[in-house]
Formats: structure tokens, sequence, C-alpha cells
């Protein structure tokens, strides 16, 4: 459900691009991610970082692009997005004793400290390429193409980063059956 929830406002820009325009699933989006955080903060009182994060992003580079009727400003907010979250990564080594992937994955699995930093840098270059990958399609092709890729597309990408992620993991969690 969560999974669903998290979606939720991309899928509304989407759906609203197709019948509306950049603009209106430009303002949806905001209402969308408004709503969202606001539904979290009811049922939880307290509301991730990511999501905070996501809003500020969506109500800066959303609002810029409906003052200013510039679509380019809403299209450079998953570049901004994802360098963010790669800088976050980066930086998270040199902050506390683990990196970010770790305390996110830790509870989960035990690896050592270098595999922990290598997924860790693996997350970092996969920030940074969806980030200039969206920039790319965006200096590259038109709006409607933009659009797709930033559902289908970074989705896609970021699917098979987690498969491939999973599949390098599984070499590294113990067996069950070995352990009894």
């Amino acid at each position: 459900m969560k999974l669903l929830s998290d979606f939720f406002p991309i899928v509304l820009f989407f759906v609203a691009y197709k019948f509306h325009g950049i603009f209106i699933a430009t303002a949806a989006a905001i209402a969308a991610t408004l709503l969202q955080v606001g539904i979290v903060w009811y049922r939880t009182r307290k509301v991730e970082p990511m999501h905070l994060v996501t809003l500020g992003l969506i109500v800066v580079f959303g609002g810029a692009t409906l003052i200013f009727q510039d679509e380019l400003f809403i299209k450079w907010k998953p570049t901004v997005l994802n360098w963010a979250l790669g800088l976050g990564f980066l930086l998270s080594r040199f902050v506390g004793e683990r990196t970010l992937i770790e305390r996110m994955m830790g509870r989960q699995i035990d690896l050592p400290k270098a595999l922990w930093q290598r997924l860790n840098l693996a997350w970092v270059l996969f920030f940074l390429t969806v980030g200039a990958a969206n920039l790319f399609v965006v200096y590259s092709f038109d709006t409607e193409t933009w659009v797709n890729f930033k559902l289908f597309g970074m989705m896609g990408l970021t699917l098979m980063f987690v498969v491939a992620q999973s599949i390098f993991l599984a070499r590294h969690v113990p067996d069950a059956k070995t352990e009894e």
C-alpha cells in the first residue's frame, strides 16, 4: 500500500498530462504530493524525510513552472532530486560510522564494511546517472517523450537497478537451510 501511495503523485501527473497538458499536470502533482504528505502526517504524526524533500522540490520547481509558465523547471526536478540523493549517499560515508545504505538495510542483512561502501557507491552512481539521463531526455526530446520517460523510463531503470542489487546481495545472504 505504501508503494502505491508513493507513486500516486507521479501517476496523477502522467494522467493529468495526457488529458490537460503540462501545467495542469504540474498543479496536480503539487496537490497530490501535499495530500500524500498530509495523509501520512495525519495517520502517523510524522513524515519521512524523503517525502518532505520531494514535497519541497515539487513546490519549488512546480511552483516556478506555474508562475513563469515554463515547463523546464518541472523537467529539472527529477534531476535535482536524484543528484541530491546521490550527494546524500556519497556524503554519508563521511558522517557517522555507517553509509546511508547500511543505515537503511543493515537490520536485514549483514555485510562487511567494504561491501556496504561498494553498495553505497553503486547507489551514488545510479542516482547521478538517472539525473543525467533525465537531462538528456529533457534537452533531446519533446515534452511528451519526457513525461513517458519520467514515469516508465525512470521507474524501469530503478526496477532494473533494484533487481541487480538484489541479485548481488543474494550471494551474501546466508542460506536458511545451511543455518539449520
